[in-house]
């Protein structure tokens, strides 16, 4: 039987009970000094990846900001690869011919734990935005375009294991960087390559973002999907003859409204029709119409149940003389909580409460898809997003910014978790 949501809460209340009275009640003095020295040198890194423009179709920009970051994990000591994933693309209406490469980094250490961090590296916004929005910082806030999404959670990956570095510390198997550049327009390219190394690591930590309202993990994130209907049908004059015309607007109107109602809010499964368009001229009977629908699922499964019944209702049509088209894209799936994920998040927030704060972590669907996903696709180790740095305005055009406050603490608490699982100390998987 499954639990419900108020079970699930308690129960990860629970374990974190039992970690936070077992949790030392100081921070490690060594890596608490040493994340308070990486602190400068991530604002240097935050300026020189923000000064890079790299919008997820700008392929210069994407190959400048991904040498940038392969240097430095090389200069740390990691096998580095540059991966151009454009051969093995998930295929969309928005996929670029040419995707912009991954980079990935892998360090070789004495134990046997398989360790892997995730962010990415791409933008929403357009060449010569730089310009207008240099990076600043004013008082806690460091400003720029990209930097809470998700610039920061590549300084964040490699300041870590620049800490990790200064402590000499190797007793992991396997420590794997990935950073790609698609994840904003879903990740057509890399995602392929997320899922395989998913499924071959013993946990995965994504670092998106968190929220500056609450300071927390995710557990869980929505399963994005799209929904494309386009009807052809046959141009008349809608003044002298529109009995010879088929009218496109007329079924694509049906389509919509017999589709309607597929949305499950018991499940959370939601399907809204958002954009439409037909026809050319007021008097012409419209030979073409399209139409876009948005899905969220909260379950992988809840995918195929969506798409045969959105494959269904379409072949009820109302004008039999028009063609109908429809595409159903899977874009991203959900991000769905675990025991294991839960151990994992209960562990960071024991090892936030020796710095004194509290670290939010519950399986509420919140925000949009991510990475992270990808990576729990094929694997029942834990997976856990938002290890970044606190921020706001993501997508925005003149506020996003990150509080350079939660540096030390994230850094602190990046290290440990790496630490802490290379040693075994995570109860519950």
């Amino acid at each position: 039987m499954k639990l419900s949501h108020a079970l699930r809460t308690l129960a990860l209340g629970a374990v974190c009970a039992a970690w936070l009275g077992t949790a030392s009640a100081a921070p490690d003095a060594r890596i608490a000094a040493l994340a308070a020295k990486e602190r400068p040198a991530l604002l240097d890194t935050l300026k020189q990846l923000v000064s890079i423009e790299s919008g997820s179709r700008d392929l210069e920009g994407l190959d400048k900001i991904a040498n940038l970051i392969a240097e430095r994990l090389k200069a740390m000591g990691g096998q580095v690869e540059l991966v151009d994933p454009t051969a093995d693309a998930y295929r969309m209406e928005d996929t670029p011919e040419k995707i912009g490469k991954a980079v990935r980094a892998t360090f070789k250490g004495t134990g046997t734990k398989k360790i892997m961090l995730i962010a990415h590296m791409d933008t929403v916004y357009q060449i010569g935005m730089l310009n207008k929005q240099p990076f600043r910082i004013e008082g806690d806030k460091a400003y720029g375009l990209g930097i809470a999404d998700d610039k920061q959670g590549v300084a964040v990956i490699l300041h870590t294991v620049a800490l990790l570095k200064a402590l000499d510390f190797r007793d992991y198997g396997t420590l794997t960087v990935l950073i790609n550049g698609d994840e904003e327009i879903s990740s057509p390219g890399s995602r392929a390559l997320i899922s395989r190394l998913g499924a071959e690591h013993d946990a995965v930590m994504s670092y998106e973002g968190a929220s500056i309202k609450e300071d927390k993990l995710s557990l869980a994130t929505a399963g994005i999907a799209s929904v494309s209907l386009h009807v052809t049908g046959k141009a008349s004059h809608a003044g002298s003859a529109p009995e010879l015309g088929v009218n496109a607007l007329y079924e694509l109107s049906n389509q919509i409204l017999q589709m309607r109602d597929l949305s499950d809010p018991a499940t959370g499964l939601k399907m809204n029709w958002t954009i439409a368009k037909a026809g050319t001229n007021r008097n012409v009977i419209p030979a073409s119409a399209s139409a876009g629908a948005d899905v969220r699922v909260l379950k992988v499964s809840d995918y195929d149940r969506i798409e045969k019944q959105v494959q269904e209702r379409v072949k009820k049509q109302l004008i039999p003389e028009a063609k109908v088209e429809m595409n159903f894209e899977r874009r991203r799936p959900p991000l769905e909580a675990t025991d294991a994920s839960r151990a994992l998040a209960a562990h960071a927030q024991a090892v936030y409460k020796e710095l004194g704060r509290e670290l939010g972590a519950d399986d509420k669907v919140a925000g949009g898809g991510t990475d992270a996903a990808f990576a729990a696709l094929k694997t029942k180790a834990p997976v856990v997003e938002r290890f970044g740095l606190q921020g706001f305005g993501a997508h925005s055009a003149d506020a996003e910014y990150v509080l350079v406050d939660s540096i030390e603490p994230r850094l602190y608490l990046a290290a440990r978790m790496v630490m802490d699982i290379s040693h075994g100390k995570i109860a519950g998987y």
